[in-house]
């Protein structure tokens, strides 16, 4: 996240943003890893509080969980009880080192314009024949919420341009109505691709 107002609200947040409820993502956790191999690494980007790298984790996978703010990533190092990697997106430099990527409700912060150079380097990231999940807003024109959070509302049209002309195949976007931390009705878009 390089927008400091969303940058901020995690960190002045963070204990807050962990400890609500939320719903498990279970039936797209499910379809995700049931592309996988039993054990195989998997890379959560924007791991928040840490409950989707639980959920895999119990389920066998050798998961690696990130986050850019030290103190989400602090939440989720409670949870866990292991380390979580500070990291933004756009310092992802690893090179076939993944079965499967997970980014639910995360990479909606980045700035449109930095969308390619992400996907592409979760692109690299990925063993040929890898998995990419992702979930964004939907919507025409990126801004703010009422929290000061960035979002790229995407529709799904772009999305799946940004994708294609990063070199992903096998792109399927879904469309679905549920709501965010701000508790307001919201359309959603899930994605999957392969590398």
């Amino acid at each position: 996240m390089s927008d400091e107002p969303t940058s901020s609200f995690y960190r002045d947040n963070a204990a807050t943003y962990a400890a609500r409820e939320r719903t498990l993502p279970i039936r797209r956790l499910d379809a995700f890893l049931s592309k996988l191999e039993p054990g195989a690494a998997v890379l959560e980007l924007g791991c928040g509080a840490g409950q989707d790298s639980a959920y895999m984790l119990s389920k066998g996978f050798d998961v690696t969980p990130t986050d850019g703010s030290a103190e989400l990533a602090s939440e989720a190092e409670t949870r866990l009880g292991r380390p979580v990697e500070i990291m933004r997106f756009e310092e992802l430099d690893e090179d076939e080192a993944f079965d499967g990527v997970w980014a639910e409700a995360s990479l909606l912060h980045v700035p449109r314009a930095q969308l390619p150079d992400v996907f592409a380097r979760i692109l690299r990231a990925l063993k040929p024949g890898g998995h990419f999940h992702a979930t964004f807003k939907a919507g025409d024109d990126e801004g703010h919420d009422g929290f000061g959070r960035y979002y790229n509302y995407l529709s799904a049209e772009l999305l799946s341009d940004l994708l294609s002309a990063a070199g992903w195949h096998s792109v399927v976007i879904s469309e679905g109505d549920g709501s965010g931390y701000d508790g307001k009705p919201t359309r959603w878009l899930s994605m999957r691709a392969q590398n």
